[in-house]
């Protein structure tokens, strides 16, 4: 993520953005702007790079405005430049402005449509057809024009709009993200994040997803497609500030945990609709695609169990790199040496302008926001799910795979994020279990197929932030060694997802494993009864095709791991030894 902030009241509200920014910047940016309503216009300041390059653009300017929007921006669409950045202007003379959080999924359609009618656009970015379909629209009613533009996007996304013909107003509208209003005396908020106005109210009003929301000095006005709302409650925020850039999570690392379904959501984002593939910026034409022969994935750690989930395997060389943080010194060296080799080289990373961006001939971007956790979450489904959008296009050029099945598995990656929230907002047995077993000495995780690179994640998850000796392998290699170390006092996580070609076989080391004495600890699909008569434990998942079931699985061993370790009273956010960007070798 982004960051939202307007302002509506009798302050001067660029002091008032500047500080909202400031609450904002654990969300992660790359570039920072604000618009003031001044009478004779909308004055815009934009920077590049950390927030005090736009606090030193906009010092001097003597602002008195009371009206006005802030924003940080991540990209995902277009060059961190001054151009890209928020806010984004259309073309009245600048007299109408937005700020965007997320992903306009149908903004290649809107944009031809828009220029066919003569609408120019002066940025890379998906978020400027926003405010050229308002332009659209607007006939002198804001509230409208936005409603009726908010009827024709595509996406997840939460924007706020100023118009300088409406002072003391500001239009806003959600649908996925977040946004929310803060009440003052007076005086009236639009933000991503509670934490961006917490210094100001502790009150606030919640937009429901799908509503559109207009802010005066007076109060708010709330809409949905059957109309305006009659009332909404004022409630009472109890956070302090930390906890507000938590999101009212205990830790960091929970917080990134159920920002998952968002983190994929923005990396499938426009590149998969409609059982349409869109994915651009692979740096190889057609035709070195269909004369690959070999393809290998370079990682460390999560990074590397993500790729081992999509072993792409045929005839050539392209080297791909995957790194969180793109300055991981063992996966730079291993770079290296491929371009040095003549390779293809496409890097995989959350973070623009990082080592591994400079050194690759193409890179693709996952859009996970920051991620201050030292054990990585979201980058790591957010990374399975870019790598099966890269599979599915590498299988469509060279046309092993049939055009329908491709469409089945772009609808099924695209309905992934419901499914990951519909777990996430489940009830689940792991307080109970992770109750009964942390203070075990040892873990094994197995899995067998796409269930292996799940168990080795999972036991990494709980070695990192539990400190407990865990071992993760191959269900079917487990007799050839690790099987010697089971007796009662062993918990072992197997994940048993509905895969037909290896389930039975998992079901079978089960039973070796319960014949130990071992207690199991079964990952498993929704609706797979059987698998209770073998397991001591069943954590479900929601069901999809066996291809995109890594990313489901997961998230219960995160949740497991997290649970253990923070009964055991340890700090999940700073595991000892650990670093988030491993920059030595």
């Amino acid at each position: 993520m982004c960051g939202i902030i307007g302002y509506v009241g009798t302050r001067e509200a660029k002091p008032l953005l500047l500080r909202g920014l400031e609450r904002l910047e654990y969300r992660g940016y790359d570039s920072a702007g604000i618009a003031l309503r001044e009478d004779d216009e909308l004055d815009y300041v934009r920077a590049v790079g950390n927030l005090q390059f736009l606090k030193d653009a906009a010092g001097s300017n003597g602002s008195r405005s009371q009206h006005g929007l802030g924003h940080t921006r991540w990209a995902t669409h277009g060059a961190v430049n001054e151009q890209n950045a928020h806010p984004l202007t259309g073309c009245d003379d600048g007299r109408l402005a937005i700020v965007l959080n997320g992903i306009v999924e149908n903004y290649r359609e809107l944009k031809e449509s828009l220029q066919a009618d003569g609408h120019t656009f002066s940025s890379e970015t998906d978020a400027e057809v926003v405010v050229h379909l308002i332009e659209r629209h607007y006939d002198g009613d804001l509230i409208e024009a936005v409603r009726t533009a908010y009827e024709e996007l595509e996406g997840h996304f939460a924007f706020v709009v100023i118009h300088h013909d409406h002072p003391a107003l500001l239009v806003g509208a959600r649908r996925q993200c977040p946004l929310v209003v803060g009440v003052g005396e007076g005086e009236m908020f639009l933000a991503s994040s509670i934490a961006a106005f917490l210094g100001e109210t502790r009150r606030v009003q919640l937009i429901d997803n799908g509503e559109v929301v207009a802010i005066t000095p007076e109060g708010a006005r709330f809409f949905n497609g059957d109309g305006e709302i009659e009332h909404k409650e004022i409630e009472p925020v109890d956070w302090d500030e930390e906890g507000a850039e938590k999101g009212g999570y205990e830790t960091w690392m929970l917080k990134e945990i159920y920002e998952q379904p968002e983190a994929v959501s923005e990396t499938i984002g426009d590149r998969a609709r409609r059982g349409k593939l869109v994915l651009e910026g692979i740096g190889l034409s057609e035709l070195e695609i269909q004369n690959l022969r070999r393809i290998v994935i370079v990682a460390c750690g999560t990074a590397y169990h993500s790729g081992v989930v999509n072993p792409v395997l045929s005839k050539d060389t392209l080297v791909i790199g995957i790194s969180q943080s793109g300055e991981t010194a063992d996966t730079l060296a291993a770079m290296d040496l491929a371009r040095e080799s003549g390779a293809h080289t496409l890097a995989i990373t959350n973070m623009m302008g990082t080592q591994i961006t400079r050194d690759t001939d193409a890179v693709l971007y996952t859009r996970c926001g920051l991620e201050v956790c030292v054990a990585a979450t979201k980058t790591f489904t957010a990374q399975v799910a870019l790598l099966s959008l890269l599979a599915l296009k590498l299988a469509q050029i060279r046309k092993t795979l049939p055009e329908e099945e491709i469409e089945f598995i772009l609808e099924a990656l695209y309905d992934l994020p419901e499914k990951m929230e519909q777990f996430l907002d489940g009830d689940h047995p792991i307080e109970e279990i992770a109750r009964r077993y942390y203070d075990k000495p040892f873990f094994l995780y197995l899995g067998r197929h796409i269930g292996l690179p799940v168990a080795l994640e999972g036991a990494l998850k709980l070695k990192e932030i539990s400190y407990i000796p865990t071992e993760a392998y191959s269900a079917g290699e487990m007799k050839h060694g690790p099987i010697a170390l089971l007796d009662a006092d062993t918990p072992v996580v197997v994940v048993a997802t509905d895969q037909k070609t290896v389930y039975d076989k998992v079901v079978s080391n089960i039973q070796e494993v319960r014949a130990r004495g071992a207690h199991v600890i079964a990952i498993a699909t929704d609706g797979n009864e059987d698998i209770q008569h073998h397991a001591d434990d069943v954590i479900y998942i929601p069901r999809t095709p066996a291809f995109l079931q890594a990313v489901l699985a997961v998230m219960p061993l995160q949740l497991l791991a997290y649970r253990i370790a923070r009964l055991r009273g340890l700090n999940v956010d700073q595991p000892r030894n650990l670093a988030k960007t491993v920059t030595v070798e």
